[in-house]
């Protein structure tokens, strides 16, 4: 084999090799989500937003909930037997309000019992998801946050309190008409939260989470960890599968040319403690 054809086949593993990988990883997921599946008797859906990074122009592109993501999300659960469980592993960072107004719907109608799991974090629409669940799983150092819509950069909630605090005739008119939508915003996502935390909820606690939750009570990256959730009343648990968080290392933040974060890939257990050696005793001589 000459020089040229060594070339050549380096080029050629160098073009196939993404696509074998990618391959290789939705295998092993496919097949972890049917262990899980097996284990748990359950419906198994995953909805994970990676950060991407364009191959050309190299600059990252955060992925959020989408419509695609809904319809895709709503016809796994119209395939499962109305008595059948779902699991639902969430990782994102939000998105649309709409799309993830349908998933939560959906999952808030499934007759079966719906487990919400976050392994790191399901913030804005993933936390409104994840309410309509019967209960919600994460990893201790997970988070939720605020369901309080955004208008564009501006919390809809900011843009009301802009209305009471200063004089009609020192605001221009697209603030006005921004605050008047704002207002509408917070109305409806307030409604559509109560609705959904009605199925783990009284009627009377879903209410008050929903004022919480809804209504600007934090900025809207505020994170709503284990305890703050488990003192707001929510059902949530910090026991989260192993086979879960193996799921997720099966979802790999596309490589940059330099890590960040850098480990050995494997399960670091406590060593037993060696007990110490008595001290030599010094005998007397003859």
């Amino acid at each position: 084999m000459d020089v040229g054809q060594i070339v050549w086949l380096f080029f050629l593993l160098s073009a196939v090799q993404p696509a074998l990988k990618q391959k290789m990883l939705e295998n092993a997921r496919q097949r972890l989500i049917a262990r899980i599946e097996r284990r748990r008797k359950t419906r198994v859906i995953l909805l994970v937003h990676r950060q991407e990074t364009m191959n050309f122009l190299g600059f990252p592109v955060m992925r959020y909930i989408d419509v695609n993501d809904s319809e895709e999300v709503m016809r796994a659960i119209t395939m499962t037997d109305k008595d059948v469980g779902i699991d639902l592993v969430l990782h994102t960072p939000g998105g649309l309000v709409l799309a993830a107004t349908q998933i939560a719907r959906a999952i808030r109608k499934h007759k079966g019992k719906v487990t919400v799991f976050v392994p790191h974090y399901a913030m804005s629409g993933g936390t409104l998801i994840a309410l309509a669940g019967d209960e919600v799983v994460m990893c201790p150092h997970a988070v939720l946050g605020p369901v309080d819509p955004q208008l564009g950069q501006y919390p809809a909630a900011s843009l009301v309190k802009v209305l009471a605090r200063k004089p009609i005739d020192k605001i221009d008119d697209e603030t006005i008409i921004m605050a008047d939508v704002g207002e509408k915003a917070l109305l409806q996502l307030r409604e559509t939260t109560r609705e959904l935390l009605t199925r783990s909820q009284t009627p009377e606690k879903a209410k008050e989470l929903a004022e919480i939750l809804a209504m600007g009570t934090w900025t809207h990256d505020f994170p709503i960890t284990v305890e703050v959730a488990q003192q707001l009343g929510l059902k949530v648990s910090p026991e989260i599968p192993d086979d879960v968080l193996d799921l997720m290392g099966l979802y790999p933040q596309p490589v940059r040319r330099q890590p960040s974060v850098e480990y050995l890939p494997i399960r670091r257990e406590a060593e037993p403690a060696v007990p110490a050696r008595p001290a030599a005793r010094s005998e007397p001589h003859a």
